[in-house]
C-alpha cells in the first residue's frame, strides 16, 4: 500500500472514529450537564482541570518523543517502547498519585476533593494508553485507536446514564470515567501485541536519551499548560463553580474541535520525522507544505460557522441553563483556530530535534497568559 494511501486510509478511520467518539462523548456530557446543572459540571471541570496539571508533568514530553524515537529507520522498537512505558508507568504513579494529596491544600469543597482522589486513576489509564498510541502513529494503524476509543466512550455514555439513573452524583459520574479509561486502556494494550511486545525495562543508557530529549518537550508542554489550563483554575478558586461550569462547557466543545488538527498532525509526525532523518529535505517541506493547507481547510468553516451558531450549539449539547456558554465559545473557537495552523509547526520542531529553541517562547506565553488572568478574570468576570 502506498505512503499517501495509508495516510489516506488512517485519516479517514480516525476521522469516522472520532465522530462517533465526540458524539457518545457529547452524549455523555448531554446526560451529565443536565443531572448536574451549572454547579456540578463547574465542580467536574474543575477536578479534570486539577489532575490535568499532575497529568502533564508525568507525561514528561514522553508521548510526542515515543513516535519521534521509533520512526528512525533500524531502530529496536520493543526496546524503546518497553522503557518508555516503563517510566512512564514510573512518573505517572508518582505524580498522580500526589495529587489526591495535594488538593486538600486547596479551599475546594470536599465534593471536589473526593472526585480528584476517584478520578486520579482514570488519568493514570490515560497515561499509560498515551504511549501505546504512539505505536499505532508509527505504524499507521490508527484504526485500531479508533475502535479502542470509540468503546472507551461507550462505556463512559453507559457509566454515566448508569450514575444518573442510581442518583451517586458527582462521585458516581468520576468512577464512570475511570472504568471508561480502564476500558480504552485494555483494549489499547491487546491491540498493540501484533506491534510490540512490552515489558519492564530499565536500560540506563536509553533511558538517559529518553529524558535528553523529552525535557525540553516536558517544560514546553508544561508551559502550554499554564496558557491553556490555568485560567479554569484561577476561576475555580475566586469565583462560583457555577461560572466554572459556564466556563467549561464552552472549553469542552473545543477540546472536541482541537482533536482535529492534533489527529491529523499525529499520523504525519512519524513520516516526517522518518524524511528528515534521511534528509529528504523536499519531501519534508512538500509534507508540511500540504499538511498547512489541510488546516486551514479546516479551521475556516468551523471558526466562521461557530460566530453564527455558538448559543445553539450550547443550548443544544448543554441544556438551556448553559445558553451563556455561547459568549465564552465565540471568543475561544479564535484560540483553536489558531492551534489548527500552530500544531503544524510545533511537531515539526519535534520532528527535526529543535525543541529546546523554543522553550523562550513558550514561556513568554506562559508568564503573560497567567498575568492577564490575574488581572482581567477577577475584574470582568463578575459573580451573577
Amino acid at each position: 500500500m502506498k505512503l499517501s494511501t495509508k495516510v489516506a486510509y488512517n485519516t479517514m478511520a480516525q476521522v469516522a472514529g472520532k465522530f462517533v467518539a465526540a458524539g457518545l462523548g457529547l452524549a455523555a456530557v448531554a446526560v451529565m450537564t443536565r443531572y448536574l446543572g451549572l454547579t456540578g459540571f463547574g465542580e467536574y471541570t474543575t477536578i479534570i482541570t486539577f489532575l490535568s496539571f499532575f497529568a502533564i508533568i508525568a507525561d514528561m514530553g514522553l508521548t510526542l518523543v515515543t513516535v519521534q524515537m521509533i520512526s528512525y529507520p533500524g531502530v529496536n522498537q520493543n526496546k524503546i517502547i518497553s522503557n518508555i512505558f516503563s517510566l512512564r508507568l514510573i512518573s505517572a504513579i508518582v505524580f498522580l498519585g500526589l495529587a489526591p494529596l495535594i488538593v486538600f491544600l486547596f479551599p475546594y469543597d470536599p465534593i471536589i476533593k473526593i472526585g480528584v482522589v476517584v478520578a486520579a486513576l482514570s488519568f493514570f489509564f490515560i497515561a499509560l494508553n498515551q504511549i501505546l498510541v504512539g505505536v499505532f502513529q508509527k505504524n499507521l494503524r490508527m484504526d485500531k485507536v479508533s475502535i479502542a476509543e470509540v468503546a472507551g466512550r461507550a462505556v463512559l455514555l453507559i457509566g454515566v446514564i448508569v450514575a444518573v439513573r442510581l442518583n451517586t452524583g458527582l462521585i458516581g459520574i468520576m468512577a464512570a470515567t475511570v472504568i471508561a479509561s480502564m476500558m480504552n486502556f485494555l483494549l489499547h494494550y491487546l491491540f498493540s501485541v501484533k506491534f510490540v511486545r512490552i515489558k519492564l525495562s530499565f536500560d540506563k543508557k536509553i533511558w538517559k536519551e529518553i529524558i535528553r530529549k523529552s525535557w525540553p518537550l516536558a517544560l514546553t508542554i508544561a508551559l502550554n499548560l499554564v496558557y491553556l489550563k490555568t485560567d479554569t483554575l484561577i476561576l475555580s478558586l475566586i469565583k462560583p463553580q457555577a461560572d466554572v461550569g459556564i466556563y467549561g462547557a464552552a472549553y469542552k466543545v473545543i477540546d472536541v474541535v482541537i482533536t482535529i488538527p492534533f489527529m491529523f498532525i499525529g499520523l504525519i509526525l512519524p513520516i516526517i520525522t522518518s524524511e528528515w532523518g534521511k534528509k529528504n529535505i523536499g519531501s519534508f517541506k512538500n509534507i508540511m507544505q500540504k499538511s498547512f493547507d489541510v488546516m486551514v481547510i479546516f479551521a475556516l468553516p468551523i471558526v466562521i460557522g461557530t460566530q453564527f451558531t455558538a448559543t445553539r450549539v450550547m443550548v443544544s449539547v448543554f441544556g438551556e441553563n448553559f445558553a451563556p456558554s455561547g459568549a465564552a465559545l465565540k471568543i475561544l473557537i479564535l484560540a483553536a483556530g489558531i492551534i489548527f495552523l500552530g500544531s503544524i509547526f510545533t511537531h515539526a520542531i519535534i520532528a527535526i530535534n529543535k525543541q529546546k529553541q523554543i522553550i523562550g517562547a513558550y514561556l513568554f506565553v506562559g508568564i503573560t497568559a497567567v498575568a492577564g488572568y490575574l488581572i482581567f478574570i477577577p475584574k470582568y468576570y463578575n459573580d451573577k
